[in-house]
């Protein structure tokens, strides 16, 4: 008669990282046996790319074509933190069907189920940030910079949004349903994304929003991306998106792990 091995209770950074990018080949196989999970990551990128630039770009800018270069790396951003939202969901339904027994009985560090699944949204950033710049370019937008500014500001972009993570993962484990992920987390999401400067400058904003508006990790992003893009200063602006990554990344991580034990056992 055998018996299942434990997980690992207590492992270095090394080994949980090694685990968890076996299980991200996990999640990149699910998405590569349902195409359709990355429908979020393409549409919903061309579909506010097309609304904002066509509908607003005139009023905001003068021209559409103006518009769409100082709009896309803000857009870039803001679809970067949307594509986060579906880790928790996918968590969550994971546990839901069950399938985090099977990882309970198996010899593996206790977070590499969760660092699995941060690391295989690196698919879904990449994809939406392809499909942005992709359809960008035949509307008209253009990189004013040399290649590596550019490979930087996607680099940074993805880094965030795998910091961004693990707030969709703690919310994953806290809510009972999967349906519940993403009214949850878009509570987060919008105030940050909308309250930056993605869209139109802080300068046309009432003071108390100016403030929030200035120190959002967002607007620090966008700001870096246009630089890095368009030209201009960035590295003062992804400093601060840097930090403020790994800020959140060094207060949910442990929040997530606390709250995945609690609901797995």
């Amino acid at each position: 008669m055998t018996t299942a091995t434990p997980p690992l209770t207590h492992v270095g950074p090394g080994l949980a990282v090694r685990h968890g990018l076996a299980l991200a080949g996990r999640a990149i196989i699910k998405i590569r046996k349902n195409p359709e999970s990355l429908l979020d990551v393409t549409l919903q990128p061309i579909i506010f790319l097309l609304l904002f630039v066509y509908l607003f770009g005139g009023a905001l800018q003068g021209s559409s074509d103006a518009y769409l270069q100082v709009l896309l790396p803000g857009l870039m951003v803001q679809n970067i933190a949307f594509a986060s939202l579906g880790t928790g969901m996918a968590l969550n339904t994971d546990i839901t069907k069950g399938v985090f027994d099977r990882f309970r009985s198996m010899p593996i560090a206790r977070s590499a189920p969760l660092i699995g699944a941060v690391l295989g949204d690196v698919v879904r950033f990449v994809t939406t940030l392809t499909v942005l710049f992709v359809v960008a370019t035949i509307m008209g937008f253009r990189v004013q910079t040399d290649p590596g500014r550019f490979l930087i500001a996607i680099a940074l972009m993805i880094a965030f949004g795998l910091c961004l993570c693990w707030v969709s993962v703690f919310v994953g484990m806290l809510v009972k349903s999967p349906q519940a992920v993403p009214g949850t987390l878009v509570a987060f999401v919008f105030p940050l994304t909308f309250g930056s400067n993605v869209f139109v400058s802080s300068s046309t904003m009432p003071g108390w929003l100016q403030a929030w508006v200035d120190i959002n990790p967002v607007t620090h992003l966008t700001n870096a991306g246009r630089g890095l893009l368009l030209g201009g200063d960035w590295v003062g602006d992804a400093a601060w998106a840097f930090l403020w990554a790994i800020a959140i990344a060094a207060v949910f991580f442990p929040l997530a792990l606390r709250a995945y034990r609690r609901r797995v056992g």
